[in-house]
């Protein structure tokens, strides 16, 4: 009886594990990607009224923003539209937005929803660099980490979450969710798939990247640009959800030759 009644109880694990169509590995979804994109829309709402977003009519860095995001996003959709997996994208709204934040940081919220700050621009420096950086904040969007993320954290929470998972409104799920997009970093069991999910992020952003006619060989300049900005001052990286950005580039340089085969410079 013991055994039916755990069997029972991890059934609807299995059951939400699908094959991730831009990955290709399997990954736990247990909240509806439609509801994640909803929440998604006000949040980004909320934080783009309480932020000081620099308006693109007027301002050349909040116009690349727009351009570069505009570029990566027609690469995507060209990408897995030519493998007849368009429903990839099913429900992206893009949104592009430029914010006056020295913070040295950029995100992709699930359905599209992107703002750089103005801190990242004196690192990327050129727009190569910016493709680089919204190439792998958009993967995380694309291939639904932050869903991944939600459902493992469900699982830490326990079972009797997913009764409920799917409701609309529902305050733990609401909860969760700003955990998932919060400032702070996640340990614990999330902690190992969180790396995965940034060396992921930076494979195929890389791509896109090189798609959208830049550069992709910039994302080594870029990271080694980072690596000199923390000064040594990033905690250990076992104790963070990103790679140590040696890692990373090291990481990336696998990857290059991959994405020099999607390159092709915009004249």
């Amino acid at each position: 009886m013991k055994k039916i009644l755990f069997f029972l109880a991890v059934l609807p694990f299995f059951a939400a594990c699908t094959r991730n169509a831009v990955t290709g590995r399997n990954q736990l979804s247990l909240v509806p990607e439609s509801q994640l994109q909803q929440m998604a829309v006000t949040e980004y709402q909320s934080f783009l009224s309480k932020s000081n977003v620099v308006s693109a009519g007027t301002n050349r860095d909040a116009e690349m923003v727009k351009r570069v995001g505009s570029r990566i996003a027609n690469a995507i959709t060209q990408y897995y539209t030519g493998q007849g997996k368009g429903d990839v994208l099913n429900g992206f709204k893009w949104e592009f937005n430029l914010v006056d934040n020295k913070e040295v940081n950029a995100w992709c919220m699930p359905g599209g929803k992107v703002v750089v700050y103005t801190g990242l621009l004196a690192v990327t420096q050129n727009e190569a660099a910016l493709a680089v950086v919204l190439g792998h904040e958009i993967t995380h969007a694309i291939a639904r980490h932050g869903n991944e993320r939600m459902s493992q954290e469900i699982i830490t929470q326990g079972l009797g979450e997913l009764v409920n998972v799917a409701t609309a409104n529902n305050p733990k799920v609401n909860s969760i969710f700003n955990t998932v997009y919060g400032p702070g970093s996640q340990l614990g069991y999330s902690l190992p798939n969180s790396r995965n999910q940034e060396y992921e992020a930076d494979h195929y952003g890389l791509i896109f990247c090189a798609m959208a006619g830049y550069n992709p060989r910039e994302a080594v300049l870029f990271w080694e640009r980072m690596m000199a900005a923390s000064g040594g001052q990033k905690p250990p990286e076992i104790l963070s959800t990103h790679p140590a950005d040696a890692n990373r580039i090291e990481k990336i340089k696998g990857y290059m030759d991959e994405a020099l085969k999607y390159y092709k410079p915009v004249k």
